[in-house]
């Protein structure tokens, strides 16, 4: 399985974001990737006080962009997440599409990122979009997949529970800050591909955004963690896109070689 990592550095006009996100899953497909993901809020990444302007129904634009992409190019898309309008609600949705356009899953985001980061404004999620209740899965060509977002990646309850399930593959679509993804963001990845024994996949925002002054900016280093917790690949600073080489027996091999899965006793 060829995984394309697609790093972005989203703005605040969604349709650029779109038009980058385009080229990005064009050169994903180009290069043979089975499966591209894109980042979090990879339509729009700027000021919460126009979330309820650009967020959207589910079918609607975007979703409808990622179908008629992944239909045309034969390939898988982890449609990272963007804004989703349901009613009077705003969600952070993720989802996941086969070659075929179909979508498979749609994960709205559990964990809010509510902190106050030093020298920065306050972040508040949970000021403007809603929790998800769902744990999600599908199943795919490649095996089970399990769905989660950036914050959630702070929660191992969530992926034990997708292990559960039988998941081979957990998504963490992220737009993880530069404070905490310069000391977290490799490990936490790595302990829940090794918890789990699964493959990590979590392409990334880099990169400034907002207002200068606010001087809020994302981590990057895209990343595909192993079973064993090996890093297979690393995306460097900078928009652009990654592959990684996903050998999904060694899932097998992992938990036939160490069976901590079996052994679990809670």
């Amino acid at each position: 399985m060829r995984v394309a990592l697609c790093q972005m550095n989203a703005g605040d006009e969604p349709e650029a974001n779109r038009k980058a996100a385009g080229e990005l899953l064009e050169e994903a497909a180009d290069g043979g990737a089975d499966l591209a993901g894109l980042p979090e809020l990879f339509t729009y990444l700027g000021p919460s006080s126009r979330h309820r302007d650009v967020a959207e129904p589910i079918p609607g634009p975007t979703s409808a962009w990622l179908q008629e992409t992944a239909r045309r190019r034969g390939v898988w898309i982890l449609g990272g997440s963007f804004l989703e309008a349901d009613l009077d609600r705003i969600y952070n949705t993720s989802l996941l599409i086969d070659r075929r356009g179909d979508v498979v899953a749609r994960y709205r985001k559990i964990h809010r990122f509510d902190v106050d980061l030093p020298g920065q404004p306050a972040l508040r999620e949970s000021a403007t979009t809603s929790a998800g209740e769902e744990i999600v899965s599908a199943d795919t060509e490649f095996g089970v997949a399990g769905m989660s977002i950036c914050y959630d990646l702070r929660f191992p309850e969530l992926y034990r529970a997708l292990a559960g399930r039988g998941a081979a593959l957990l998504f963490v679509p992220a737009a993880f800050t530069l404070e905490t993804g310069r000391d977290h963001w490799e490990v936490l990845l790595r302990a829940r591909a090794i918890e789990n024994q699964a493959f990590v996949i979590a392409p990334a925002q880099w990169g400034a955004w907002g207002r200068p002054e606010d001087g809020r900016r994302c981590y990057g280093r895209s990343l595909v963690a192993d079973p064993w917790g090996t890093v297979v690949a690393t995306a460097p600073d900078g928009v652009g896109v990654t592959f990684a080489e996903v050998d999904l027996s060694a899932v097998t091999r992992v938990r036939e070689r160490l069976p901590a899965l079996a052994h679990r006793r809670l």
